[in-house]
């Protein structure tokens, strides 16, 4: 059986006075806000317990007789809701929400992660690039460096739910009286307050602030996809750990260039004389200006494929392609010598009157697939 008084450190005879005073002093000391060390808090949960029978003139009358009231034993025998009925406690707990002590949460949580979307040129997408980015997120206080207390002070306990951070309500049912457990209006479930909080933060242990930083745009990224960067989210309660951010890639529209994937496309227009005859054009890759050979007789639609011309492989070697999609432009308008010439070029060619042989050679014929 467990020795709720010396737990304490009070003698059997206690006033609910000297329990009480007994029981501030031990979890000033062993509080989860003030000693994160893990035996105080293991210390804490027993003080708690303790205080939590022998300040119930029913449970300390268990304890004076020699029994225990939070056993499920047969010395128990005297507690309705442990033991006794081959685990009728476990049932009460199951419907009722339990009678028995959780212990206050913790003041410090975890943050929450963070989303920064920014757009970037073709460029930065296809060979990577650096950004320092400017972003306003919640930062550890300054002045109070987490805690949420004004200089010199300290979380006291909670007087409603005795740093329990729970409260317990008997309520009658059908199956007769229930003792129901819920958080503590007064403190959250934390088991402590905050009486003089940091005028800083107002106790929260954080606030807002603009801060920058550098993000790193790997070579290969499309739009929508997003980099992490672990620890750079908001702080947490009580400044606790700070979430991740995430910063999504939405790329620029370019243009000359259209992205699939990895690969690029872009169209070149070209005269009629010259799809005929052939020619060589400048043309302006991401790795600067080359020369695009025309090949003779060229004809519309027709698609140039430069290999490795397009954007790197996010996770793998090598390089996506361009292909250059070759468009005729054909004269609207023509003075009396280049219709002269035209015309003299159609008779040499045969093509005065062109005529449809209705054999898919012709004018007309089967749509290609």
């Amino acid at each position: 059986m467990a020795d709720y008084y010396g737990t304490l450190g009070v003698a059997p005879g206690a006033t609910d006075d000297e329990i009480k005073k007994a029981y501030r002093k031990l979890a000033r000391q062993l509080h989860p806000d003030v000693n994160p060390d893990p035996a105080a808090q293991e210390r804490f949960k027993q003080v708690t317990a303790a205080y939590e029978v022998l300040s119930d003139p029913q449970k300390r009358q268990i304890v004076d007789l020699g029994g225990d009231p939070l056993s499920s034993g047969p010395g128990s025998a005297g507690n309705p809701f442990t033991g006794g009925f081959g685990g009728l406690g476990d049932i009460m707990d199951a419907f009722f929400g339990g009678a028995g002590a959780r212990g206050p949460r913790s003041r410090v949580r975890q943050g929450s992660d963070a989303l920064l979307r920014i757009e970037c040129d073709l460029a930065e997408t296809a060979f990577g690039a650096e950004r320092e980015l400017t972003l306003e997120t919640a930062v550890v206080c300054g002045t109070c460096t987490g805690q949420g207390t004004a200089n010199g002070t300290h979380p006291s306990i909670c007087d409603t739910c005795n740093g329990r951070g729970e409260v317990q309500q008997v309520q009658r049912s059908f199956l007769g009286q229930v003792m129901t457990t819920r958080a503590c209006p007064r403190c959250a479930g934390l088991g402590s307050v905050i009486e003089h909080p940091c005028g800083e933060c107002g106790g929260d242990g954080r606030v807002r602030a603009r801060r920058t930083l550098t993000v790193k745009i790997p070579a290969g990224v499309e739009s929508g996809m997003r980099i992490r960067l672990t620890g750079e989210g908001e702080v947490g309660p009580g400044g606790g750990p700070a979430g991740d951010l995430y910063v999504e890639i939405h790329e620029r529209e370019h243009p000359v260039f259209v992205r699939e994937g990895d690969d690029l496309h872009c169209t070149v227009t070209l005269p009629m004389t010259a799809a005929a005859l052939g020619t060589t054009v400048p043309l302006e890759t991401l790795d600067g200006e080359e020369s695009l050979d025309i090949a003779p007789g060229t004809q519309p639609d027709e698609v140039l494929t430069l290999r490795a011309r397009g954007v790197p492989h996010l996770r793998a070697s090598g390089r996506g392609d361009l292909h250059v999609h070759l468009r005729i432009q054909v004269p609207t308008k023509l003075d009396t010598k280049q219709e002269e010439l035209l015309r003299d070029l159609a008779r040499l060619r045969g093509e005065e009157h062109p005529a449809s042989s209705g054999k898919g050679n012709g004018l007309f014929g089967r749509r290609r697939r």
